[in-house]
């Protein structure tokens, strides 16, 4: 999973077998720490909406998780605030 905090909101790029793990009900989680702080972010097939407290974001695709897994869409979006974009990234080494 790559995440990029941009002006719009946050894009989150997926793998396949990231998509699988969701579709498992798997939550996806991201962060890092240093001294003092972090922040962390987890993308979670069982629930729905956008949150967060402090340094960690929590995004819920629940209901979106149906339209995420059609072939032919390329990904959802969550209104937030903030926005979240969730794209299919499938690259060759998963094919």
């Amino acid at each position: 999973m790559k995440v990029r905090f941009t002006r719009r909101g946050v894009r989150v790029r997926i793998d396949d077998l990231e998509l699988a793990a969701l579709g498992r009900g798997e939550v996806l989680q991201l962060g890092t720490l240093w001294t003092g702080g972090g922040w962390s972010f987890s993308l979670d097939p069982l629930s729905d909406g956008v949150s967060g407290l402090g340094g960690q974001l929590n995004v819920g695709v629940r209901s979106l998780l149906p339209d995420l897994t059609e072939p032919a869409r390329e990904g959802v979006t969550l209104t937030g605030p903030p926005r979240v974009d969730v794209e299919k990234d499938f690259g060759p080494q998963h094919v």
